[in-house]
């Protein structure tokens, strides 16, 4: 007798979602969980594998701000958001944790990455490394920049200089961290541009976790100062403006207090306190 055949759910594996929900998930992201709505998914148009879209959708929510540090990854919520098989979401899942965006752990599972203090430093020290060769290289590149270069160049500090005067703070993120994975891919080394995508990725949550309030993650000035001294293919000057640029970053943020929070240890006077 021959078996009874299963009708492939070929729409759904296709296009990650089932047919009666909308293309679009609009974020309603908590700390501490991802709802079945949580992650905003997008239109299409390449189809690319299921396992890259999910990946892309938790990096560039995280890249964004709209998944903060500590958020909750359930492997239920993702299978349901993208029509995706556990299997599958593991998979995505450690590949975000081996590029220290999410972090696993036993018996709780996924969540994204709350670096802390100490770490953070070290992120920044390599960050200012890593940038400083970037912008040598793409200072020192024959001929410089192209004038296309030059152009999307502007266009990106437009657009990040209107997200800024419109105060739209997730925008606003994405488009200063893709100026400088921009500058990463103009470099021309791959190697380069994959620590600095994994750097400038794991500074968005320091900056989610210690920037203080009014401040901006990247000034709009500071970025075109930097194109301009590229441009004018002064090396030594674009990489102090470089380092200058970071430190300013980073001195935004409220280090301090984060040392001297309190632990839930300590609050519950279990742990000693040290002068």
């Amino acid at each position: 007798m021959k078996p009874a055949s299963r009708t492939p759910s070929t729409s759904r594996r296709r296009t990650g979602r089932r047919s009666d929900e909308p293309v679009k998930a609009r974020s309603t992201v908590k700390a501490g969980s991802v709802e079945t709505r949580s992650i905003e998914t997008r239109s299409l148009e390449a189809d690319p594998p299921i396992d890259e879209r999910i990946y892309r959708a938790v990096f560039d929510a995280v890249m964004s701000q709209r998944l903060v540090p500590g958020t909750r990854l359930p492997e239920s919520s993702l299978c349901a958001l993208f029509g995706a098989g556990r299997s599958t979401v593991r998979t995505v899942l450690q590949r975000l944790a081996h590029d220290r965006i999410v972090e696993l752990k036993p018996n709780r599972g996924a969540s994204v990455a709350a670096p802390g203090v100490e770490e953070t430093r070290r992120v920044f020290e390599a960050r200012r490394a890593i940038e400083a060769a970037v912008v040598r290289l793409v200072s020192a590149r024959p001929g410089g920049l192209t004038a296309a270069e030059r152009a999307d160049l502007k266009a990106r500090l437009e657009q990040e200089h209107a997200a800024m005067h419109r105060f739209d703070q997730v925008a606003w993120a994405r488009l200063a961290s893709s100026f400088h994975l921009r500058l990463g891919e103009l470099a021309g080394n791959p190697i380069l541009l994959r620590y600095l995508t994994e750097l400038v990725s794991r500074c968005s949550l320091v900056v989610a976790l210690y920037e203080r309030p009014g401040n901006a993650a990247c000034e709009h000035a500071e970025h075109a100062r930097i194109v301009d001294l590229i441009a004018a293919g002064q090396a030594d000057r674009a990489v102090a403006e470089m380092e200058a640029h970071l430190r300013r970053l980073e001195s935004n943020l409220d280090v301090a207090a984060a040392e001297a929070a309190p632990s839930l240890a300590r609050m519950l006077g279990l742990a000693p306190v040290t002068p």
